[in-house]
């Protein structure tokens, strides 16, 4: 289970989060969702730690990650996907998916490749192929798999549609939902595309100018009423509340 409690984040001295509380039960997908600016990615980035700087308390299970660096977060069982397809473009898909397992015994990485070509067939087909001859949706399934090696406990996943064909995004985040119920892996992930997220979600945290303004089950945030309320006014809560960060 992930426990956040009081998180406050800083670039600088500009505060850019304002004591975010969570709770994220294990085999739970969790989405974030807000207005454009809202520090969605932001709390991702603090939980990783990769920045920014932060207070508060980070718990995963038993384990204090605080204070964490991303190595640390990493033999804890935290993985990170950030935007943007992040790979190794001049390695193999294979090879990319080896560094993704970089701390593994020999008997253990290969399978561990496997799984992850299991996962995302088309990485088999293109296993000999640099990752930066793949297309967009390729790239996004190998970070996906990479991610994966170390069969972490909390997937944190930071808008993984972008750029993305609706049929790819569909089948990235029925993937998701495999993985969860395969693995029991909690997820939390920042989407832009409410409608896809809000499909496999069991709960969902609302961000606004860096602070959590409601959360609950996902069912309470169906249906284009209860979007209007996270989405509508997005202006005004600005002019307000001051652009977020």
């Amino acid at each position: 289970m992930l426990n956040v409690e009081k998180l406050n984040a800083f670039y600088g001295k500009k505060q850019v989060l304002f004591g975010i509380d969570l709770t994220l039960g294990d085999g739970r997908i969790a989405a974030v969702i807000g207005p454009n600016g809202a520090g969605k990615s932001t709390v991702l980035r603090a939980v990783f730690g990769l920045g920014p700087d932060r207070e508060g308390t980070i718990r995963l299970n038993e384990d204090d990650l605080s204070r964490a660096a991303p190595p640390q977060n990493i033999a804890a069982g935290v993985a990170f996907v950030p935007q943007g397809a992040r790979v190794f473009r001049d390695l193999s898909v294979f090879e990319n998916l080896r560094m993704g397992g970089y701390t593994l015994a020999p008997d253990v990485l290969r399978p561990r490749c496997d799984e992850a070509m299991d996962l995302f067939p088309i990485l088999r087909e293109r296993r000999a192929q640099k990752a930066g001859a793949l297309s967009g949706g390729e790239r996004q399934m190998l970070a996906f798999g990479m991610a994966l090696m170390l069969r972490p406990r909390l997937l944190l996943i930071d808008e993984p549609s972008i750029g993305l064909a609706p049929m790819l995004v569909t089948q990235i985040f029925d993937t998701i939902v495999r993985i969860r119920d395969e693995r029991g892996t909690a997820v939390l992930i920042v989407e832009q595309q409410a409608q896809q997220i809000l499909r496999i979600a069991d709960q969902v945290f609302v961000i606004r100018a860096g602070r959590l303004i409601s959360q609950g089950a996902v069912d309470n945030y169906r249906g284009e009423d209860a979007l209007r309320q996270v989405y509508l006014s997005e202006h005004k809560a600005k002019q307000r509340e001051g652009d977020g960060p």
